[in-house]
């Protein structure tokens, strides 16, 4: 059995940890952790995981892990690494599977108190407006609608009914990428996708009621939040569309360049050479599937709002946000006191940005971009704003969750669904789950503590508290 290579971990301040340079490693690899979470990385692969992307070409600045950092398929999940667009490269494992997998925030003036009383009844009305689960049918859209979702994302909802223009200028990029090419997009990806629009699936995805539990900053007014009012946060991404075509261009291109295959110190770091047209190919199916995950959030969102205001008649219900936290985006950063045009990819991490910058709506440029991070189910969950030291520090990232540090396997037999169930009842978070499996899978003690995790990126300077969220009730797949 081969032992895991012993790492030379630096520590440079209670929240920054970096390896430097070794071997093939063209960059150093910048840890945001503190003790605690270096320790728990440093038990499975994400830091070689790290130092491996730290050596594909044309990487620039450090190959970066966040707070919530766990193994990967080839890439650490919790990463950041960004590349020259000229000699750079373009990595489906380094955006992840579910393409534009992200968040989005709902706030409601309702209070806890008021929402209480009707809980089960609006769980069950969410439950059924929000298909969850595997296999579940959603909105029936035909080839031509499907071909304009992934040309418009989430305008394509509003442009049916589903939503308002308000809640697309709350969108991360309006909840639209531009270069979506949809002739590029595999014919199996389309097939699996067509009956998945207005879903949540399965796995770590979930509509969850919350309450706003503490407000660390005044920034929490300007965002809506209020302590003691429920929110609704939803996570999801692309569904079977997004995952199919992550897993054909890694086949295309591991057909197409057999010979960086047998470069790689992990297969599953398969890449395209951004000048390449394979590579171009990819980006424009990726932008379709990150444009349906959109549209798809939208969708689940505008549903959402429907059910409350069948039981609620007269309030409000607002979107906050949607970021995603699966994907590769250009952007223009300096590196080495040079603006350089980059291809950044966030694969588990959050885009961060400070105030000022012109990649944030117009509502919150004055204030800085609303970070939405989701806990594991029955912990709290997180909204902070981007600071400008992720600029400087982390090519405008923080974490996205809690992150693993258990598989789903172990997750199955140490966490029983109806011991989770009912530790979750004693804390009054109700649940509805589509199988026992997902209780378990998703059970509070499979994850690290998002507390700490959201910690480390206040603390660093990259993105700061603004409030604390718990749950009260969880639709699970």
């Amino acid at each position: 059995m081969n032992e895991k290579p012993v790492l030379d971990v630096v520590k440079v301040n209670d929240f920054v940890y970096k390896i430097e340079p070794t071997g093939k490693m063209n960059v150093p690899v910048k840890i945001f952790a503190d003790e605690n979470l270096v320790k728990k990385m440093q038990q499975d692969s994400s830091l070689q995981q790290a130092c491996n992307v730290a050596s594909m070409p044309g990487i620039v600045g450090e190959s970066i892990v966040m707070s919530d950092a766990h193994q990967g398929y080839g890439y650490c999940i919790g990463g950041v690494a960004a590349f020259d667009m000229e000699e750079g490269i373009i990595s489906p494992g380094g955006i992840g599977f579910d393409q534009n997998c992200g968040v989005r925030l709902l706030t409601t003036n309702l209070t806890k108190e008021q929402v209480e009383g009707k809980k089960s009844e609006l769980l069950e009305k969410i439950y059924k407006a929000c298909p969850v689960g595997v296999g579940v049918d959603g909105v029936r859209i035909t080839p031509d609608e499907m071909k304009e979702v992934m040309v418009q994302g989430a305008k394509w909802a509003v442009a049916n009914g589903y939503g308002s223009k308000d809640d697309l200028e709350h969108c991360e990029a309006g909840g639209c990428l531009p270069e979506a090419d949809p002739k590029h997009v595999p014919d199996r990806a389309l097939h699996r996708g067509k009956r998945q629009l207005g879903t949540v699936g399965a796995g770590n995805h979930f509509v969850e009621l919350q309450v706003v539990d503490e407000v660390y900053s005044e920034v929490a007014e300007k965002f809506g939040l209020q302590k003691g009012n429920v929110v609704v946060m939803i996570h999801c991404g692309s569904r079977g569309f997004g995952h199919q075509v992550c897993s054909d261009y890694i086949r295309m291109i591991e057909d197409a360049y057999p010979n960086i295959v047998a470069s790689l110190p992990d297969k599953n770091l398969i890449y395209a050479p951004l000048k390449s047209e394979l590579a171009k190919k990819f980006w424009g199916a990726m932008n379709a599937a990150a444009n349906f995950a959109f549209c798809n959030r939208h969708i689940l969102g505008h549903n959402v709002r429907q059910a409350f205001i069948e039981l609620f008649p007269d309030c409000s219900v607002e979107t906050v946000y949607d970021v995603c936290h699966n994907i590769a985006k250009r952007e223009t950063h300096v590196v080495n006191g040079e603006q350089k045009e980059l291809m950044v990819h966030r694969k588990g991490a959050t885009r961060a940005f400070p105030a000022g910058s012109e990649d944030i709506p117009e509502a919150y440029r004055a204030i800085g971009q609303p970070v939405l991070i989701p806990g594991s189910m029955g912990t709290s969950s997180w909204v902070l704003v981007g600071e400008k030291g992720s600029l400087e520090q982390s090519f405008g990232s923080t974490a996205h969750g809690a992150g693993r540090m258990m598989s789903r396997m172990k997750a199955k037999k140490d966490f029983p669904a109806d011991d989770v169930r009912a530790d979750l009842a004693k804390k009054g978070i109700q649940i509805k789950a589509a199988t026992l499996k997902g209780i378990s899978e998703e059970a509070p003690g499979a994850y690290k503590d998002v507390d700490e995790v959201i910690a480390v990126s206040d603390s660093a300077g990259i993105a700061r508290k603004v409030a604390r969220l718990v749950p009260i009730g969880v639709i699970k797949g």
